[in-house]
């Protein structure tokens, strides 16, 4: 039986992608440049970026902010 060789990467700390931080409501606020009453009542619409829910407390990923700014960038213009 032969010993398996040992991982040097094992004892690495993980490469942190910045769009996995979870944000709390307040933070994603902060990110969006927006008011918590918007935010809450996009959230109550639907229309807002994804969020998830951790006991009683609304956690936003910071990639799903992106990917929802990216997707109001480009959608079309209502000309009223």
């Amino acid at each position: 039986m032969t010993a398996s060789p040992i991982n040097p990467d094992e004892n690495r700390r993980p490469i942190k992608n910045p769009g996995d931080e979870m944000l709390t409501l307040q933070e994603a606020c902060r990110f969006l440049r927006v008011a918590e009453g918007t935010l809450r009542y996009w959230r109550h619409l639907g229309c807002g970026p994804r969020s998830f829910k951790i006991g009683r407390h609304v956690r936003y990923w910071r990639a799903d902010l992106v990917l929802w700014l990216a997707e109001q960038t480009n959608r079309p213009q209502r000309h009223d």
